[in-house]
């Protein structure tokens, strides 16, 4: 089969490789009829995660067909299509029992990290009774890549997290996929006013389109002093980091209201600074988080009753042979205008 490898610091290139086989009776092997690129892909091709080493075929989300089962796997057969969980759960260690996991004992966020992912043809899915789910009849299948880790990571690391209550303001700080989900699933609480801030016009454009009351470009204006304009000098009560740099975790702790909550959800390759000379007497929490995937059935079922249109943050497609291709153009997504790309098996 083809798959797309991480060869080396700076390099992804397709490959090559023996389709996967059964390890485990409850392993499953899911051929892929669609998969996409995340953000932390692009943090790995930088060295940003150190679990995940050069030779990783690299992936996370997907849909596709079952191809085998393992003995054990009982809720799934050949043939049946299924969307991948960014998460793999065994249910039963102590982890996954307290709601916990991402931090599964034997699973967790092993895909394209720790083992090999989605971005080929096949892929091995341990855990498979809860590490998938049934693919719905009459939902647009390609647009169900963004429930196998954005729309669950958005929801619970950023407007869970963040204490997004109805009434409330709220920042988030990043307007690519993840920062936009979270935009959409925020509304879910009826926030008093949400606020998107990015260096990219389109993207804050996007923003607006999909229900922002205000947005900001901070390459062209003190962001900070306008955010307190529009919360009358009160700062906001929920502000969500979507970006993963230094410069943008210290913007958000300057947006942040008495009694507020950052939730960071960006993945961070280096240290930043925590302003503790400001906060300390501000009774605000700090949260961070990987996604655990628990939300996934709750939003699929907003998604079978037309709640929810996660397709609408696709913007490019691509076939598996231009994978390279897409990753190219997806590192330069401002250039382009790229929210999530498609990559159709």
């Amino acid at each position: 089969m083809k798959a797309l490898v991480y060869t080396q610091l700076g390099k992804v290139e397709l490959q090559d490789r023996p389709i996967p086989t059964i390890l485990a009776p409850t392993d499953a092997i899911v051929k892929l009829t669609y998969t996409t690129i995340c953000g932390t892909d692009l943090h790995i091709r930088k060295g940003d995660v150190a679990t995940c080493a050069p030779g990783r075929i690299l992936g996370h989300e997907g849909v596709g067909i079952i191809h085998e089962v393992g003995s054990s796997v009982s809720h799934f057969k050949k043939g049946d299509s299924v969307i991948i969980s960014c998460i793999s759960s065994c249910a039963s260690c102590e982890n996954c029992r307290s709601g916990m996991p991402s931090h599964c004992s034997t699973g967790g966020w092993i895909l394209g990290n720790e083992i090999d992912g989605t971005q080929a043809e096949y892929v091995r899915i341990p855990h498979g009774d809860c590490s998938l789910y049934a693919v719905p009849k009459g939902v647009d299948e390609a647009s169900l890549v963004c429930l196998s880790d954005i729309y669950p990571t958005a929801f619970e690391c950023g407007v869970l997290n963040a204490r997004v209550r109805p009434g409330a303001t709220v920042a988030i700080v990043g307007a690519g996929p993840i920062g936009l989900a979270a935009l959409v699933t925020a509304q879910l609480y009826s926030p008093g006013r949400v606020i998107v801030i990015d260096t990219d016009d389109k993207r804050l454009k996007v923003a607006i389109e999909l229900g922002a009351d205000a947005t900001l470009n901070n390459s062209s204006k003190d962001v900070i002093a306008a955010t307190m304009e529009l919360t009358e000098g009160k700062g906001c009560d929920a502000v969500i980091e979507a970006v993963g740099i230094g410069p943008t975790f210290e913007l958000c702790q300057k947006l942040l209201a008495p009694g507020g909550a950052l939730a960071n959800i960006g993945v961070h390759g280096g240290k930043v600074d925590l302003f503790l000379d400001d906060l300390w007497a501000k009774n605000i929490t700090i949260t961070t988080r990987l996604v655990d995937a628990v939300t996934t059935p709750m939003l699929l079922k907003m998604v079978e009753a037309k709640k929810l249109n996660p397709g609408q943050l696709i913007t490019h497609k691509f076939k598996f042979h231009q994978i390279e291709d897409a990753y190219r153009m997806f590192g330069a997504a401002a250039q382009h205008g790229a929210l999530k790309v498609l990559i159709e098996m």
